[in-house]
C-alpha cells in the first residue's frame, strides 16, 4: 500500500510565503528592497557604468528607508529590509544600481527598492 502523496501547486507555496524580515529575522525574498540574490550581485558588478555614486543625506533604520542625493543634486528615496539603513549614517558616501536594484554602502551590497 502507497501513501498518498500531498502535492503543492505553485499558488499556495506563494501564498503561505512570507518574508521574515517582517518579522525581525533574515529576509527570505529575492524581491526588490529584501535579500540579495547571487545572480543579482552578479549583474550589477558586471554593468560597472550603470552605478550612481550618492550621499546619504536622511535614514529611518526603524522603518527601513534611506534617502539619497546623486552628485547631480537627484534625490532618491531607497527601502531595505535588510538592515541597509541601519548600516549608513548620514553622510555616508554610496553607490545605487538602480536596473539592479543594488546599493553598496562601503563593500556591502543591500538589495534596494526605488521608491
Amino acid at each position: 500500500m502507497s501513501t498518498p502523496q500531498n502535492r503543492l501547486t505553485p499558488i499556495s507555496v506563494r501564498q503561505g510565503a512570507l518574508c521574515m524580515c517582517v518579522h525581525g529575522g533574515a529576509c527570505s525574498s529575492f524581491a526588490p528592497g529584501h535579500a540579495v540574490h547571487l545572480i543579482q550581485a552578479r549583474l550589477a558588478s558586471a554593468t560597472p557604468t550603470e552605478w550612481v555614486d550618492a550621499i546619504v543625506t536622511t535614514t529611518d533604520a526603524a522603518e527601513g528607508s534611506i534617502l539619497v542625493h546623486t552628485l547631480d543634486g537627484r534625490a532618491q528615496a531607497l527601502w531595505n529590509g535588510a538592515g541597509a539603513a541601519a548600516a549608513v549614517e548620514i553622510g555616508t558616501p554610496v553607490a545605487f544600481h538602480p536596473r539592479y536594484h543594488a546599493l553598496s554602502v562601503g563593500g556591502t551590497l543591500f538589495n534596494a527598492l526605488a521608491l
